[in-house]
């Protein structure tokens, strides 16, 4: 495989498994199809900080960010999403292709304490495909910082 984010594992040494499927509309049909759990699909998310200052967010699939947990671990005062024009400029990927490996731009990542240990998946830059690593490979390779910064789900 090639492409920005195959690249970038590759080049981090971390052992990853490509998973190919077809078109998905929420998170429980993408763990369908990758035969994991819904916890286990981590949603790579953009957070803006400020002007030309973002970072990524990594979500299991059944959680979604506590804002007031995540500007706690950050310490600033406000947050927000950019929209998917301005997330695809920043990190060279669609929204449901991003991950932080391969990214245009080295973004700090902020990853949910609950990830760590598990083996889970990941977006790889491409619309129907995901790799499956091991969390503690992938957070190490990209020097994530670990913290809790997730409430449940909507649907949990």
């Amino acid at each position: 495989m090639s492409g920005p984010a195959f690249d970038a594992l590759a080049a981090a040494g971390v052992p990853y498994r490509v998973l190919r499927y077809g078109a998905v509309r929420s998170v429980a049909e993408a763990a369908a199809v990758r035969g994991v759990a819904v916890a286990d699909v981590v949603k790579t998310l953009v957070v803006r900080r400020g002007d030309d200052d973002f970072l990524f967010v990594l979500v299991p699939g059944d959680r979604v960010i506590s804002w007031p947990k995540l500007r706690t671990v950050l310490g600033v005062s406000r947050l927000s999403m950019p929209d998917a024009d301005t997330a695809k400029a920043v990190t060279g990927y669609e929204r449901g292709t991003i991950t932080p490996f391969g990214s245009t731009t080295r973004w700090p990542v902020i990853a949910d304490e609950r990830i760590r240990g598990r083996q889970i998946t990941l977006g790889a830059g491409e619309h129907g495909v995901a790799v499956a690593v091991t969390a503690d490979d992938a957070l190490r390779a990209v020097d994530a910082t670990l913290a809790d910064v997730t409430e449940p789900g909507p649907d949990r």
